[in-house]
């Protein structure tokens, strides 16, 4: 699929079909976010792929009870580990956001690219999540979504965004 189409109609999805997907595409999701840059290649990410289904139902009272994350075959937790690295002078320990979201980023357009649907879930409790899934204490949860085949077809291109001359300034702000 063309990039530009895959980043104009991805889309989050809240709605998703039980069905499996196949291992290998999986894995190609996967492989989008391991290969992502981040600063001098640290790679502060670990990926937990939530399959059980008990996990998965405790996991909606740690999102924010949005229900609808349990519905797909799998839900994506991304962790970050914390860094004492101090982006733009001010970001601390918790510059590894900046990787980890990089990353997650690439997973959820390869997803897209793949017929998938995601829904980055940015409600949740870190230290409910953590204890769930036995979080280490040097890593932080930056990211949730649901992972799998969209129950109806949502990948359509949205109107509702800012033109550039909005968002974009030569020179100065």
């Amino acid at each position: 699929m063309d990039f530009y189409k895959v980043i104009r109609t991805r889309r989050s999805v809240r709605s998703f079909k039980k069905d499996p997907m196949p291992e290998e595409v999986l894995n190609r999701v996967l492989e989008a976010a391991r290969v992502a840059p981040s600063g001098s290649n640290r790679q502060p990410w670990k990926f937990i792929l939530v399959k059980n289904e008990t996990l998965k139902q405790k996991m909606i009272s740690a999102c924010d009870n949005q229900e609808f994350i349990a519905e797909a075959p799998l839900i994506v937790v991304a962790c970050g580990q914390k860094l004492p690295i101090n982006r733009g002078g001010y970001m601390g320990e918790m510059s590894m956001l900046v990787d980890v979201s990089i990353a997650f980023t690439h997973l959820i357009l390869a997803a897209r690219a793949e017929g998938l649907g995601t829904c980055w879930i940015g409600a949740f409790e870190n230290e409910e999540i953590k204890k769930l899934l036995e979080v280490p204490d040097e890593y932080e949860v930056v990211a949730v979504t649901p992972l799998g085949y969209p129950s109806e077809d949502v990948f359509t291109e949205s109107k509702d965004r800012k033109n550039l001359d909005e968002i974009v300034s030569p020179n100065k702000f």
